[in-house]
C-alpha cells in the first residue's frame, strides 16, 4: 500500500506543475553574489550597518562601495548609527539597493517553521490542486484534500479567508511549505469527541440523529463529532430483518450507552434496552404443555429457533422436530416458515424455552398418528366416567378409531 506522505507529495507535485516557486524572493544572480549571509536552507539575507538617517530614509552600508536604503517603517523603533541588521534586497533604485528589514524578519520566522506547527494563513489564490496561501509575506500551499474534513466543491469560496492550519511539510531546499486545515479540524473533532465521551456513562440515556445505516447497524450522532453505533441486534426486541424498515436517516432516536472505547472512537448504543423486556412477562403469557404458533427465525446444526412472541424465541431441538429421525434441520424446516409447537419447558431466569413438534404420544403434531392418539385419550376419558372398570381396553381403541372414521 502506498504511504500517505508519498501520495501527498505526488498530489503536490501535480498541482504545482508550472507554478512559480512559492517562496521566490526574486533575487537576481547579482544579488545572490553580493549576499554575505546565507541561511542553512539557501534563502539569502544581507547584513548591513546603519550609516545615516535622512527623513524617512535609513541608509545602510552593505559592503565595500555597496549601499542600500530602507524606509523607517521597516523598523520597530528608530535605529541608531552603527547598528547592524539583516535585510533582504528588493531591487535597485539608481545606485542604491532597496532594502527590507521586515521581509528579513519574516524570512527568519519562515525558517523556524516545523512540521506540526500551527500557523495562520490567508488564502490568496487557487489552482487545480488546491489553495495558495500567505503566511506573513511567505507563501504556502494547501492540497484540496486538506482544505476540510469533507470535499469542498468550490475552492474559490475560501478566497480571502484567514485559516488556522497545521504545517505538514517544510522543504527548505525547495522553499516550499505545505499546510493542512483538515489536520486542525480533525484535532478539534478528536478533542470534542474525547470531552463528550468523558461525560458519557454506561447505562446512560442519550438522544441523537441517525446519520448512516449499514446492514450491521445504524450510526447515530449524539454530539459534535461524536457517533455511536446501534447494532442490528440492539435496535428492537422484535426481530428486525432490514434496518431500513424501522429506522431512517435523519430520524431522532433515544438509546442507552452500552460501551465507550478508544476515547470515544467506539461507542456502542442500544435502543431495545429502553423497551419493556418481554421475558419479564413470559410466565404470564405461556405455560408448559401449551401448543402455540411460531415462526422459524434461525436454523442451526442442533435445531431451529422459533419466535413464539415478540422478542421471545424458543429452541426446537433436532430430536423434537418430527417422529422420524432428522439428519439435517434445513431439510425439514425453512427460515420464515410457520410451525405449530408445544412448550416443553420454560426457564425465565435463563431466558430459555424448550419446544417440541411432538405430541405426548410421540407423534408429530398435526399428523394422523397424533390425531388417533388424541381420539383414544378422549375415548378413555369419556369411558372412565360412563363404563364399569372392567371395560375391555381393546373395545375402547376400536370405539375411538370408529368415532374418528365417522
Amino acid at each position: 500500500m502506498t504511504s500517505e506522505p508519498r501520495d501527498l507529495d505526488a498530489e503536490i507535485e501535480a498541482s504545482l506543475e508550472g507554478v512559480q516557486n512559492l517562496q521566490d524572493l526574486s533575487a537576481t544572480e547579482e544579488e545572490a553574489q553580493r549576499s554575505k549571509a546565507r541561511r542553512k536552507d539557501g534563502s539569502q539575507t544581507q547584513t548591513g550597518t546603519i550609516v545615516g538617517i535622512t527623513g524617512r530614509d535609513v541608509f545602510v552600508e552593505l559592503g565595500p562601495r555597496v549601499q542600500g536604503v530602507a524606509n523607517l517603517s521597516e523598523f520597530d523603533e528608530t535605529p541608531e548609527i552603527g547598528q547592524s541588521f539583516e535585510f533582504t534586497m528588493r531591487g535597485r533604485e539608481d545606485d542604491l539597493w532597496v532594502l527590507s528589514r521586515r521581509d528579513a524578519m519574516a524570512l527568519a520566522a519562515w525558517n523556524d517553521l516545523q512540521v506540526g506547527s500551527a500557523v495562520k494563513a490567508r488564502v490568496t489564490g487557487q489552482n487545480t490542486g488546491g489553495l495558495e496561501l500567505k503566511i506573513g509575506p511567505g507563501s504556502a500551499f494547501m492540497p484540496a484534500s486538506h482544505v476540510a474534513l469533507g470535499r469542498v466543491e468550490d475552492l474559490s469560496s475560501m478566497l480571502g479567508q484567514t485559516l488556522l492550519c497545521q504545517v505538514i511539510e517544510v522543504d527548505a531546499k525547495r522553499k516550499r511549505v505545505v499546510v493542512s486545515r483538515r489536520a486542525v479540524l480533525e484535532a478539534e473533532r478528536a478533542e470534542a469527541r474525547a470531552g463528550a465521551a468523558d461525560s458519557l456513562s454506561l447505562g446512560g440515556i442519550v438522544r441523537g440523529k441517525v446519520v448512516r445505516i449499514e446492514p450491521f447497524g445504524a450510526f447515530v450522532e449524539i454530539g459534535p463529532g461524536l457517533e455511536g453505533m446501534v447494532h442490528v441486534s440492539n435496535v428492537s426486541r422484535k426481530r428486525v430483518e432490514k434496518l431500513e424498515d424501522v429506522l431512517q436517516v435523519g430520524q431522532e432516536v433515544e438509546a442507552m450507552v452500552l460501551k465507550v472505547e478508544d476515547g470515544g472512537k467506539r461507542i456502542g448504543l442500544g435502543m431495545k434496552q429502553l423497551e419493556p423486556d418481554p421475558w419479564d412477562e413470559v410466565s404470564h403469557l405461556f405455560h408448559e404443555d401449551q401448543t402455540v404458533e411460531g415462526k422459524v427465525t434461525r436454523i442451526a446444526d442442533f435445531g431451529a429457533f422459533v419466535e413464539i412472541g415478540p422478542g421471545i424465541d424458543g429452541l426446537l431441538h433436532i430430536s423434537q422436530i418430527q417422529a422420524e429421525r432428522v439428519r439435517r434441520v434445513q431439510d425439514v424446516l425453512k427460515v420464515g416458515e410457520e410451525v405449530t409447537v408445544r412448550i416443553k419447558e420454560i426457564d425465565p431466569a435463563a431466558r430459555r424455552i424448550s419446544l417440541t413438534r411432538l405430541a405426548e404420544g410421540g407423534a408429530t403434531i398435526g399428523s394422523e398418528d397424533a390425531a388417533d392418539a388424541g381420539a383414544v385419550r378422549e375415548a378413555i376419558s369419556r369411558s372412565s366416567n360412563q363404563s364399569p372398570l372392567g371395560t375391555n381396553l381393546g373395545d375402547l381403541f376400536k370405539k375411538a378409531l370408529g368415532d374418528k372414521q365417522k
